[in-house]
C-alpha cells in the first residue's frame, strides 16, 4: 500500500500541484511568522546588550511626579537625585574602571523648509548627550561631537533628511520657540528606535542638562567595571552611596536581561496575531486538501475496488490515502518552510512602517521552527484528507466498478443541512446578543469571535442547500446572455453541490473578512468625521506636537495675528471620581460656543463658571448626575499641592463629543488638573475671507516652532483616518494570502474537474460546441461558483459588521454601519476578475482537448 501511494503522487503530480501550492503558501506564513519573532527577539537582545556593553551597573533615576517634593526645580523642570556629587563618589569606588553619567530629553529638529523632518508620532524625536570617546553605541561619520553650548551634532539619516551639512545652521524646538545651534558632526548608532526613523539630536552635557534638567543633573549614570570584578557586587556598593529616594541601581546583565523579558512580550503578541492570520490561511488550505482528494478519490473509484477486491482491508486504503496526502503534505511544507524564510525577510521594514522600531538583524532559523513548520504542513494535510480517504473506504467495489462519482445519498445532506442551520442559528443569536451589549469588553469581544466563527462554519456546511437557488439564480443569467455555454456552466456548478460548496466556502471566508473589516473601517470613519464636524467648527486648532502643550500666553499672541477673529483656548485635565480618571476640558464658556458645537439636553454654555460645570450624557448616566449635583473632585495623585480638592456643580448636560468627552468647565478650574499647566490647544476662527496665509502668520506668531502643529479644519477630520487607514491595509495585505489561496482552490476544482470530463467534453466537441464554446462554458462555470461565494461572504462580513456594532457604539455614539457601496461593488468585481482568472489555464487545457481521444477516454 505504501508503494501505491508513492505511484499515486507521482502519477497525478500535476492534479496535485495546487493543493501542494495551497499548503506551502500556508506553512510559508506560519514559518515566516515564526522565524521572524525569534529573528525580532534576537536582534532585540544584541540591541540591548550593544547599548548595554560594559555596563557592570545602570543607575537610573526615579523622577517624582510633579509637585511633589523637590521633584520641580524653580523653572518647573524635573529634578533629579542623580548629581555630578554621586558620580564622582562612584567613580572612586574600588572596582569602578569608568562612568558615563547622560542626560535624555526630545528634541524636534525642523529641516532646511522649516517644517519638522519627523512627522510620525509613532516616531520619537530623541535627544541626549554627547560622551567623548565613552559612548560605545554611538560612532561619529563626519565632523567631530558638540563641545560649546553653540553646537550640536545628529544621527547621519536625520541630517540627511532635513539637507543638513556640517557647519549648518539647525533648527530645532524643545518645548517652545525655534532654537538654532551649528551642525558639527554627524554619528550612526545602533539604537533601533533611530534605525525604525526615529531622530538623534547630540549637545555636550552642560548644555544638554540646561536644555532637560539643571545644572550638574542626570538621568541615568552607567557604571563600568575593571576587569575581574562581580558585577552584583559592584552593584551593592553603588546602592550604598544612592539616596533612600529618587534612584535605583540595576546590575548591567539584570538590566539586559529585563529588558529582553520586555522585548518578548511584546514580540510573541505580534507572533500570535501574525500566526492567526496564518491559522486562517491553513483552515482555507484544508478546502482545498479536501475537495483534491475527494475528486480524486471519485476518478480512481475502479482502482480502489480493484484492490478491495485483491483483499486490501479498508484500514489499508484509509492509509494509502492518508500516506499519500503526508507525502505531499511534507514536500509543499519543506517548500513552504524556504518560502517563508523570504516572507520573514521582509516583515520588519514592513512592521516598520508603523513606527514599531524592530532592529535589523540576521534571520534566526532554529531546528524547533523547522519542525514545527513541518508537522503543521503534514498534519493540515492528512486531516483535511481523512474524510475523503474514509469515503474511499467505505466504497463496495461492486457499486465502484459500475458506478463513477454517485450523487451523495440524501439522509446524508439531510443531516447535514439540520446541522448546519443549528449552527448558523446558534451564530446568529449569540451576534444578535452582542449587538445590544453596547460594551467593548474582553468578554464580549471574544463572544463575538465565537458567534463569528459558529456563523462561517455554519455556512460552510450549508454551503451544498444554499448553492443550488443561488447558482440557478446567477445561471438564468448566463443562460441568457451567453445561451447554451451559460446552461452548460449552470449545470456544471450544480453537478456536484458539494464540490461546488467547498469550493465557493474557501473564497467566502476571505471575502466575508474583507468584507467586515471595509464595512467598520468605513463606519468608524464616517463616525469620527461626523464627531469632528460636531465637536469643532474652527479654521484651525493649534497645538504642540508633543506632550508639553501650550503655554497660557499662547492665546494672545494668535489673537494679534492680523485675520484672526476668535480664540479658544482648551485645556485637558483629568480628576479621580470614583477611583477612576475623568477627563474635564477647560474653556473660555463665553466663545467656546463659535468654534465648538455642542448639543445641549439641560442647561447651556452660558450657565458654566468659576466652580459649575457641565458634563457629558454618558458620564451623566454613569456618575448619576443631573443638574444640581454636586461632583467632588480629586487629584489622581495623593499629596498633589497644585490639585486641591474641591467641589464642582453640575449646570448642564451636553452631548458627548471628540472634544468634549467626561466635563466642561472654566480654565482656572481645569488648568490645576493638568499635567503642567499648559493648554491643549488653541481653536482659531479666522475672520470672512481671511483663511488664505493664515497659518504661516499663526507659526511666526509662535516663534515658527518645529514643535507647533497648525491644523485645518479638513487637516483634523482626516488625521484621525489616517491611522485607521494604515491598520486596515495590513489587515487587507495579511488576508490577501487567505483570498490567493482560495483562488487556487477554484483553479484546482476547474482543473480537475476538467479531467473529470474529459468524454463529456469530447462529445461536446463532436456535436458541434467549438474551442471558444468550450473555453467560454469553463469560465462561467468559474464564474459562477465565484459569485456564489462572494455572495455568500459579503452577505456574512456584513452581518457581521452590523452585529459588531455594539461595542463600537460603547466608545462612539454617533458610530452607525454605514456600508460602503463602492468598496462592496469592488469585492464583487474582485469575485468576477477572480472566476475570469482562475478559468484560464483549466479552460485552455479543456479547449485543447483532442476530441477523438477524449471519446476514447473512461
Amino acid at each position: 500500500m505504501l508503494r501505491t501511494a508513492l505511484r499515486n503522487v507521482f502519477a497525478h503530480k500535476a492534479r496535485l500541484i495546487m493543493t501542494a501550492l495551497a499548503v506551502m503558501l500556508g506553512v510559508a506564513f506560519v514559518s515566516g511568522t515564526l522565524v521572524f519573532g525569534d529573528t525580532v527577539v534576537n536582534a532585540q537582545r544584541q540591541a540591548t546588550g550593544a547599548s548595554l556593553k560594559g555596563v557592570a551597573v545602570a543607575v537610573q533615576s526615579s523622577l517624582p511626579p510633579p509637585g511633589v517634593g523637590t521633584a520641580d526645580g524653580p523653572d518647573g523642570k524635573p529634578a533629579s537625585a542623580l548629581d555630578t556629587a554621586l558620580v564622582d563618589r562612584i567613580r572612586a569606588l574600588p572596582g569602578v574602571a569608568a562612568v558615563r553619567p547622560t542626560v535624555d530629553g526630545d528634541a524636534t529638529v525642523a529641516g532646511k523648509d522649516g517644517l519638522p523632518v519627523n512627522t510620525d508620532k509613532a516616531r520619537q524625536n530623541l535627544a541626549t548627550n554627547y560622551l567623548p570617546g565613552k559612548d560605545s553605541h554611538l560612532s561619529l561619520t563626519a565632523g567631530r561631537g558638540p563641545a560649546a553650548e553653540g553646537e550640536l551634532a545628529l544621527d547621519a539619516e536625520t541630517a540627511e533628511k532635513a539637507g543638513y551639512r556640517i557647519g549648518d545652521t539647525v533648527r530645532f524646538a524643545i518645548d517652545g520657540p525655534a532654537l538654532t545651534k551649528k551642525l558639527v558632526g554627524t554619528v550612526s548608532t545602533d539604537d533601533p528606535r533611530v534605525s525604525a526613523g526615529s531622530t538623534l539630536t547630540l549637545f555636550d552635557t552642560r548644555t544638554a542638562q540646561k536644555l532637560f534638567l539643571h545644572p550638574g543633573q542626570f538621568h541615568e549614570i552607567a557604571v563600568v567595571a575593571k576587569d575581574g570584578v562581580d558585577a552584583g557586587e559592584l552593584t551593592d556598593r553603588v546602592r550604598a552611596l544612592l539616596p533612600e529616594k529618587g534612584a535605583k541601581a540595576t546590575s548591567g546583565p539584570a538590566l539586559a536581561a529585563e529588558e529582553s523579558k520586555t522585548a518578548v512580550e511584546q514580540t510573541t503578541s505580534l507572533t500570535k496575531a501574525l500566526l492567526g492570520f496564518a491559522g486562517i490561511a491553513l483552515f482555507i488550505g484544508a478546502f482545498i486538501i479536501a475537495n483534491t482528494f475527494t475528486m480524486l478519490i471519485a476518478q480512481r473509484s475502479r482502482e480502489i475496488a480493484l484492490l478491495r477486491a485483491v483483499g486490501a482491508s479498508r484500514r489499508q486504503v484509509v492509509r494509502s490515502v492518508l500516506v499519500e496526502a503526508a507525502l505531499v503534505g511534507l514536500g509543499a511544507s519543506a517548500a513552504g518552510f524556504a518560502a517563508g524564510l523570504g516572507l520573514a525577510g521582509v516583515m520588519r521594514p514592513l512592521v516598520n512602517l508603523s513606527g514599531a522600531g524592530l532592529p535589523d538583524g540576521p534571520l534566526v532559523i532554529l531546528p524547533a521552527t523547522c519542525a514545527w513548520s513541518l508537522v503543521v504542513g503534514v498534519l493540515f494535510t492528512v486531516l483535511a484528507a481523512w474524510l475523503p480517504s474514509r469515503k474511499a473506504a467505505k466504497i463496495a467495489p461492486v457499486a465502484a466498478l459500475s458506478s463513477i462519482d454517485q450523487a451523495p445519498p440524501a439522509r446524508a445532506l439531510m443531516v447535514r443541512n439540520v446541522l448546519g442551520l443549528l449552527l448558523t442559528g446558534a451564530g446568529m443569536l449569540v451576534m444578535l446578543n452582542v449587538a445590544t451589549a453596547r460594551s467593548s469588553d474582553p468578554g464580549i469581544l471574544l463572544t463575538a469571535m465565537f458567534g463569528a466563527a459558529l456563523i462561517l462554519v455554519g455556512l460552510i456546511v450549508l454551503a451544498p442547500l444554499l448553492s443550488r437557488p443561488l447558482i440557478t439564480l446567477v445561471g438564468k443569467a448566463t443562460t441568457r446572455l451567453f445561451g447554451v455555454t451559460g446552461k452548460l456552466a449552470k449545470e456544471n456548478s450544480l453537478r456536484n453541490p458539494r464540490r461546488t460548496a467547498a469550493t465557493a466556502s474557501a473564497l467566502m471566508i476571505g471575502l466575508a473578512l474583507v468584507t467586515g473589516l471595509t464595512v467598520v473601517g468605513h463606519s468608524v470613519q464616517s463616525a469620527l468625521v461626523a464627531e469632528a464636524n460636531k465637536g469643532m467648527a474652527a479654521d484651525y486648532s493649534v497645538s504642540n506636537s508633543t506632550s508639553a502643550g501650550l503655554d497660557t500666553g499662547s492665546t494672545a499672541k494668535i489673537a494679534r495675528v492680523p485675520g484672526v477673529a476668535v480664540t479658544i483656548p482648551t485645556a485637558v485635565g483629568f480628576f479621580d471620581h470614583a477611583g477612576k480618571p475623568t477627563s474635564i476640558t477647560g474653556t473660555d464658556a463665553t466663545t467656546y460656543g463659535r468654534t465648538a458645537k455642542l448639543d445641549f439636553r439641560t442647561g447651556s454654555l452660558r450657565d458654566i463658571g468659576p466652580g459649575k460645570i457641565a458634563v457629558s450624557d454618558m458620564f451623566a448616566a454613569q456618575a448619576k448626575l443631573k443638574v444640581g449635583s454636586t461632583l467632588d473632585v480629586g487629584p489622581l495623585t495623593d499629596g498633589a499641592e497644585k490639585q486641591r480638592k474641591k467641589k464642582l456643580t453640575v449646570v448642564g448636560v451636553y452631548t458627548k463629543t471628540l472634544t468634549t468627552e467626561d466635563a466642561l468647565g472654566t480654565l482656572t478650574d481645569v488648568l490645576p488638573y493638568t499635567d503642567n499647566n499648559k493648554l491643549e490647544n488653541v481653536m482659531v476662527k479666522a475672520e470672512p475671507g481671511q483663511t488664505a496665509g493664515l497659518e504661516k502668520k499663526i507659526r511666526a506668531a509662535l516663534g515658527d516652532s518645529p514643535l507647533m502643529e497648525v491644523e485645518s479644519h479638513e487637516q483634523v477630520i482626516n488625521g484621525g483616518g489616517g491611522a485607521i487607514n494604515f491598520v486596515l491595509k495590513m489587515m487587507y495585505g495579511l488576508l490577501g494570502m487567505a483570498v490567493l489561496i482560495s483562488v487556487l482552490g477554484v483553479v484546482n476544482t476547474l482543473a480537475m474537474s476538467v479531467f473529470e470530463r474529459t468524454r463529456e467534453i469530447g462529445m461536446l466537441r463532436a456535436i458541434g460546441l467549438d474551442r471558444t464554446g468550450i473555453k467560454q462554458m469553463v469560465r462561467l462555470e468559474s464564474v459562477v461558483i465565484s459569485l456564489f461565494g462572494a455572495v455568500l461572504g459579503i452577505g456574512a462580513g456584513i452581518f457581521l459588521a452590523w452585529a459588531g456594532s455594539g461595542m463600537a457604539r460603547s466608545s462612539m455614539k454617533v458610530y452607525e454601519t454605514v456600508l460602503p457601496w463602492g468598496d462592496l461593488g469592488i469585492l464583487l468585481a474582485l469575485a468576477l476578475a477572480i472566476g475570469v482568472l482562475a478559468a484560464i489555464w483549466p479552460a485552455r487545457r479543456a479547449a485543447r482537448l483532442n476530441m477523438l481521444r477524449s471519446i476514447q477516454s473512461s
